[in-house]
């Protein structure tokens, strides 16, 4: 028995779902322990392509357990249209294939209302690029304690005044702060009730799930969302998500023990991209950077927005390597980089004369640092057709130890093309 979790270490859109879904073959119940639909996982199997933003990316096996932990926050309209998608593909979603916790909280439409009209009054330069998904107002509400939990859906009586107190509160603001339209508690109402009818059957108490798995030596394998920069905590406050991405959530969004995670993966992409605003020390403005976004297909698997590219940022990823713990490294898009003269990465940042070795929590501070780089020679080979370590080339292994002994973390996995089948595995973290 062994409980992996795999992490972003840099902004988000590092191809976990991919790396998931290979892990998931040797894994017994895949978890989603945080985020909610504002997060996407993109994943090429055979030449079709899936996103998914709620359901766990290990759904892709019919013989495997998904759960959805208390750390999730749930919009049931995205996420039954995630579900009926697959059964349209063949791939149908029942109980007996995925759990619900029954304490993760649900997006209600007024978060969403909440969510664009704060973002919308905000001045120039100061938006955080939300998604405009009602994230954030969701979390508050958590954090607030009046949020509406997907275990109340069994409690007919317990949902309607919650959602009473909640909406007669939110449009309020809407109306009085924000000169927006009310939300409709008879419409809300009759549309969580069709909700309801369909979810009901996968609403249960993951802990115990998970326990009862463990206790009998099934594998776990832990998929988080976004990545370490984007940590509530960590990451590059504000524009930053709403929750916790990094490894020790894990635990706190499933409700497992801490005792009991084995590895911790981090995917790191051969570059560094974001999405959004926010402090980005090694972003691109020339060809190269237009290289990158055009061959890597870097546009957001959940808002389409084009990402920033940029060389690799090696503070990012040592950030990421003390912050969750990581026991190893899932390299990926390596491929993108083949036919580079030469590489960078970022070892240091410098601000004012001074060189830092982290990013700064001042939020000016991390926008105005400059990145130190080193260079490293690329290489012209196209490398999507390898499948051993030894067969790529020379210049593309030295990138890979080099990165190895900076953050003092091992490769296990290397990805080189989006499809399943374009992966160098060269340690399964399952096998003890």
């Amino acid at each position: 028995m062994a409980s992996v979790v795999v992490v972003g270490t840099q902004w988000g859109d590092e191809g976990k779902g991919k790396i998931v879904d290979i892990l998931t073959r040797y894994a017994d119940c895949i978890v989603r322990f945080q985020g909610g639909n504002n997060a996407g996982h993109t994943l090429v199997v055979q030449g079709k392509k899936f996103v998914f933003h709620i359901i766990p990316s290990g759904i892709l096996y019919d013989d495997k357990v998904c759960m959805i932990g208390n750390g999730v926050i749930i919009d049931p309209a995205v996420l039954l249209t995630e579900m009926e998608k697959l059964a349209g593909k063949g791939l149908e979603v029942t109980p007996k294939r995925m759990m619900i916790s029954e304490n993760a909280h649900l997006i209600m439409p007024y978060h969403q209302s909440l969510d664009q009209a704060r973002e919308a009054s905000l001045g120039a330069g100061k938006k955080i690029g939300t998604t405009g998904r009602g994230i954030g107002p969701c979390y508050m509400d958590k954090v607030g304690r009046v949020g509406i939990k997907a275990g109340d859906l069994l409690d007919d009586d317990l949902f309607r005044e919650r959602l009473q107190v909640n909406i007669e509160e939110k449009n309020f603001l809407l109306t009085q702060k924000y000169n927006s339209e009310p939300v409709s508690f008879e419409t809300v109402y009759a549309s969580f009730k069709k909700f309801a009818e369909k979810l009901i059957p996968f609403i249960g108490n993951v802990s115990v799930a998970l326990d009862t798995a463990r206790k009998s030596g099934q594998h776990i394998l832990f998929e988080g969302a976004q990545g370490t920069q984007l940590d509530i905590d960590h990451g590059t406050y504000p524009f930053v998500t709403s929750s916790n991405t990094i490894a020790g959530n894990a635990c706190n969004g499933s409700g497992f023990g801490p005792a009991h995670i084995d590895s911790v993966i981090g995917i790191l992409k051969a570059y560094t991209t974001r999405v959004g605003e926010g402090p980005f020390p090694t972003e691109l403005f020339d060809g190269v950077g237009e290289q990158l976004q055009e061959k890597g297909g870097e546009f957001g698997a959940t808002t389409g927005r084009k990402r920033r590219c940029g060389w690799l940022d090696g503070v990012v990823a040592t950030d990421a390597v003390r912050l969750n713990g990581l026991t190893g490294l899932a390299l990926t898009k390596l491929d993108v980089l083949s036919g580079q003269p030469v590489l960078k990465m970022a070892t240091e940042y410098e601000l004012n004369g001074k060189r830092l070795s982290s990013m700064p929590s001042n939020i000016k501070h991390a926008a105005a640092v400059k990145p130190v780089y080193e260079e490293l020679a690329g290489w012209q080979e196209d490398i999507t057709g390898v499948r051993d370590f030894d067969d790529l080339p020379v210049k593309a292994r030295d990138y890979i130890k080099r990165i190895e002994d900076f953050t003092g973390v091992e490769t296990i996995i290397v990805s080189v093309g989006p499809d399943r089948d374009e992966t160098i595995l060269l340690k399964n973290p399952f096998e003890k």
